[in-house]
């Protein structure tokens, strides 16, 4: 365990997450300082190597930084009295089992605050803790078309469109750190604990925001809009001389700007461009008399051009051209370790700053088990106990 005494140092976290929602949960807690302890099967039980792909693989190595590998059996019941003792004196507990295993396991919220009162449990499921679906398998591409997000995904017509990342495991994972701070920050009034949960589901209608309120409020049912703002037109893809660049242009004074710019006052006086309703209206129109200037310049040119001017506008990047743009290195968002298998590399950092402190790094993603003596140790076990419960395979 490092010295790195971060904001959340104080707090011990028991992670008994898989894939990807509950470790994305976890990994922020870790990131800022949190003493997390990393709970796997033994590989005589469990030798799955999970989603992810291989341990020493980008995605695992990201995603479990900053943890501390302890296995257990949670199987038996001495590997579940062991997991007991560590909870005694652990703040939070986190898992992403479908509801009934954790019931079935006997580690449920009201088993861990029979032994700590002021234990925060936090779960993730796919679809809720209960209801017709809740012990369905939950999937984050399950999650995006059941939450909405595939139907306007994509181009006009395309049909359903999966967004290209883990969306649905992400925000769910990024909402539960939000929960569990929240039970923190209230424990220190009212002293207790309690059961924080979220699910895929409900983490990717929360993450469609206004496009869900569309239907809320005005029953508008949001349709596919491909590269343009749903709403806000113009903003979308432009061809270039050499590529493609984004602009959003959206409201008057953009709009005035971007005719000036293109000294183009037929854009500017036509009465079908007129005001905001009118361009979204007809936007494809306005796209074809944008797209006229655009590309007669390169996406560079233009993008000094349009930015001089206050115009919003960006490049479109591949993910290495994104980590070689000038404010990328700049903002530093690369989270160094030292692996021993691996040497040196960088994982992806946080996206959080704060003035009194930098995130944990140096601490890459721990084997099975790695620090399984130390832990225990720690929690009060002695060597001969630690010694026969690995000779029984509960650890």
């Amino acid at each position: 365990m490092t010295d790195y005494q971060g904001p959340l140092s104080r707090f011990t976290i028991i992670d008994l997450t898989r894939v990807r929602s509950g470790p994305t949960s976890v990994r922020h807690l870790a990131d800022w300082g949190a003493n997390v302890i990393k709970v796997e099967a033994p590989a005589a039980v469990d030798k799955a190597k999970g989603m992810g792909g291989s341990r020493t693989g980008p995605d695992y190595q990201n995603i479990h930084r900053n943890k501390r590998g302890l296995t257990l059996n949670l199987k038996e019941d001495d590997g579940r009295a062991v997991l007991l003792k560590l909870v005694e004196k652990a703040d939070v507990v986190v898992e992403n089992y479908r509801p009934d295993v954790k019931h079935r396991l006997g580690i449920d919220y009201d088993k861990l605050k029979a032994v700590n009162p002021k234990i925060i449990l936090a779960s993730i499921s796919g679809f809720g803790q209960d209801g017709p679906y809740a012990n369905r398998p939950g999937f984050d591409q399950i999650a995006q078309g059941m939450g909405g997000l595939m139907s306007i995904t994509g181009l006009p017509g395309q049909g359903p469109v999966r967004v290209g990342i883990p969306v649905a495991d992400l925000s769910s994972g990024n909402y539960t750190t939000i929960a569990i701070l929240i039970a923190l920050l209230e424990r220190e009034v009212s002293g207790e604990g309690q059961w924080v949960h979220t699910s895929l589901l409900e983490s990717m209608i929360a993450m469609l925001d206004f496009q869900a309120a569309r239907w809320l409020v005005a029953e508008e049912v949001p349709p596919q809009a491909g590269n343009d703002h749903p709403t806000s037109i113009p903003t979308g893809v432009f061809k270039t001389k050499d590529g493609h660049i984004n602009i959003a242009a959206s409201g008057d004074v953009m709009w005035e700007r971007l005719c000036e710019i293109f000294e183009d006052a037929g854009m500017r006086d036509n009465p079908d461009f007129a005001d905001g309703a009118v361009r979204s209206e007809n936007r494809v129109a306005v796209n074809a008399a944008i797209e006229a200037h655009t590309v007669t310049r390169t996406s560079a040119e233009w993008i000094e051009v349009l930015g001089g001017a206050g115009v919003p506008c960006g490049p479109i990047y591949s993910i290495d051209q994104m980590f070689a743009d000038p404010q990328v290195e700049h903002v530093g968002i690369r989270h160094p370790v030292r692996h021993a298998e691996l040497g040196d590399m960088d994982l992806v950092g946080q996206a959080i700053n704060l003035s009194r402190y930098q995130p944990r790094t140096g601490m890459p993603t721990p084997n099975r088990g790695e620090h399984t003596d130390e832990v225990l140790a720690e929690f009060g076990f002695g060597a001969d106990e630690i010694a026969d419960l690995r000779n029984r395979g509960i650890v």
